[in-house]
């Protein structure tokens, strides 16, 4: 199955804080999208590693993504070597996406910037045609490099190289972002609290859509990291 974009990100919830609203926008226009959560979230402060396996799946149907993978890599203590990245490298060439999404290039929680590093790390080594990986079925898979790898962002307010005027697809986002029950703000939750679960961090995902759709002069917009130049066909493209 080809993807036309693969969204990483190192805990189930990355990808839905950082771009759900621009992959609920691509989906709309026929993308097929798919979310690959590194590793089970099974350090996180409330809820469960099998509580947030079932939030995924329901997050991840909200969004309309084509397929949902774990790889199931220790939460806070997954590395960036061999091992892991030839796992990322054994997806990014079953699915062969032209575009990768993945963590912030830097933030508070540090499997974030370590997903990050992970995930380009293993997209350009899984262009190299002389590292072999099989499929399951026990086919070598063809060597496979996606065009480009974009950061979304994250805690931090990091400076964006670009934006998506993600209008109309915030109400998408928001909800996929609360199928994570246990995780988010509720009022009548006993579990401890984090940063993540006051009502102003949920608010704060809003006002930074709004905040970057204020700068380009539309409802709403999502930021996004490139490590390298990006080519467009002509100035337009910008638009």
């Amino acid at each position: 199955m080809k993807l036309d974009i693969l969204a990483f990100g190192a805990h189930p919830d990355d990808v839905e804080l950082g771009a759900g609203a621009t992959i609920a926008k691509e989906i709309a226009k026929g993308k097929k999208v798919g979310i690959v959560d590194l590793t089970r979230g099974e350090l996180g402060t409330r809820g469960s590693a099998e509580i947030r396996d079932r939030e995924a799946a329901a997050a991840a149907k909200i969004l309309g993504a084509t397929v949902r993978e774990n790889l199931a890599f220790a939460d806070g203590f997954f590395t960036n070597d061999r091992q892991h990245q030839m796992a990322i490298i054994n997806l990014v060439r079953k699915y062969k996406p032209a575009i990768v999404l993945c963590n912030a290039i830097d933030d508070r929680h540090i499997d974030h910037g370590k997903g990050s590093n992970l995930v380009s790390d293993a997209c350009f080594l899984s262009g190299l045609v002389k590292i072999e990986t099989k499929s399951k079925d026990g086919t070598l898979q063809d060597a496979w490099r996606p065009r480009v790898v974009y950061h979304y962002i994250q805690w931090k307010n990091l400076a964006p190289d670009f934006v998506v005027d993600v209008s109309g697809y915030i109400e998408e986002k928001t909800k996929a972002i609360l199928a994570y029950g246990s995780q988010f703000y509720d009022p009548n939750s006993d579990e401890p609290e984090t940063p993540i679960s006051s009502k102003n961090f949920i608010d704060s995902v809003n006002y930074r859509a709004r905040d970057l759709g204020r700068m380009v002069g539309v409802e709403y917009a999502e930021g996004f990291n490139v490590e390298r130049f990006v080519a467009v066909d002509s100035l337009d493209s910008l638009l």
